[in-house]
């Protein structure tokens, strides 16, 4: 009998080559091919959201350790997840209902402790935050909104998230976010109007623009 190469080594390669993924591959290959095994698939997603999770935590508690530790517990969830990954929307929506969970659980642990220990709760207070004085005046006024006005706001502006994504997240009609949105606007303008100190009329001018532009650059990104 002729002997012949045995075709382990190749199958083995192969493999490899099947667990490798494309840096350009969507979220949700890459989330699906996680779901199989490759590890690579994760390292791409986790590079391509580390930074965007981080900011999304920092923007809603109050230190940077904080948000440090819920970022490594959405990234936790995530492997934990993976296995019962369906691609019914968009990855990022998938990864940032995660993180409100996690938020809403932290929140929850925060109040009980403040309650608890008679402590404030500095996870929502503005003035805790490390900020420059214009900074800190957009803050609070963005704390003074109605808390869905705020998070359609914030998931808008800084997590530049669509309106459908944002009705997906926030389990709200998508008209419900249009309108929810442009109240949110006027009434942070209305908030940031010039007061007696040059720091609120600075405050206003700095966050006026960014806030109006995306309405004429985005809006039509629903």
């Amino acid at each position: 009998m002729p002997w012949t190469r045995c075709p382990a080594p190749q199958r083995t390669l192969e493999a490899h080559r099947r667990r490798q993924t494309p840096a350009s591959a969507s979220d949700e290959r890459l989330m699906l091919a996680f779901s199989q095994g490759s590890q690579d698939a994760f390292t791409q997603l986790f590079s391509r959201y580390q930074q965007p999770i981080y900011g999304f935590f920092r923007r809603r508690v109050a230190e940077p350790a904080h948000a440090e530790e819920l970022t490594q517990e959405t990234f936790l969830a995530l492997l934990r997840a993976a296995t019962r990954y369906q691609p019914r929307a968009l990855f990022r929506t998938y990864l940032y209902a995660i993180g409100f969970k996690i938020l809403r659980v932290h929140r929850r642990k925060a109040a009980f402790r403040a309650t608890f220990f008679g402590q404030r709760n500095s996870a929502l207070d503005p003035s805790k935050r490390d900020a420059t004085e214009s900074g800190l005046w957009v803050r609070r006024a963005v704390e003074k909104l109605e808390p869905i006005d705020r998070e359609v706001l914030m998931l808008r502006e800084f997590e530049q998230l669509s309106y459908a994504e944002i009705a997906d997240l926030l389990q709200l009609p998508l008209n419900t976010v249009r309108s929810r949105l442009f109240r949110a606007r006027t009434a942070l303008r209305t908030l940031l109007e010039p007061a007696s100190s040059p720091s609120a009329k600075g405050a206003m001018q700095v966050r006026q623009e960014p806030a109006s532009q995306p309405m004429a650059q985005k809006g039509e990104r629903a």
